[in-house]
């Protein structure tokens, strides 16, 4: 499995053709304490870039964008009882949705960890 990171701070694990997104460790502690996430439909059609979902902390609510294009073939049903699992595990159960991936060549865009790690630094 391969990890990627975007700029915007949602990380993509891609295992085949399948990717799990979520957002960063950094992202949820900029955001604070999350309160509700609002997640795509199961067969919704992603543009990388495009809005994706939502999560609302007590301080913000954003915007999370797909890092790559695709169809949502699932959402965690654990954050819909559970946000604030984004909190305690935001790189791990906090994950928001899987993909089926539309174009692989948009991974070459994306950082890898130690890319990502600098880039963080660097804010």
């Amino acid at each position: 499995m391969s990890r990627y990171f975007t700029e915007e701070h949602e990380w993509i694990d891609v295992e085949g053709d399948t990717a799990t997104v979520g957002i960063t460790d950094f992202a949820q502690g900029q955001l604070g304490d999350i309160v509700f996430v609002e997640l795509p439909d199961v067969g919704a059609v992603v543009d990388q870039g495009g809005d994706a979902a939502v999560v609302e902390s007590v301080k913000a609510a954003s915007d999370v964008y797909a890092p790559i294009s695709g169809t949502v073939t699932e959402a965690n049903p654990a954050l819909e009882d559970d946000p604030a699992l984004v909190n305690t595990s935001p790189e791990e159960d906090g994950w928001f949705f899987k993909l089926t991936i539309g174009d692989q060549s948009q991974l070459d865009g994306l950082m890898n960890a130690k890319a990502y790690a600098a880039f963080v630094e660097g804010l």
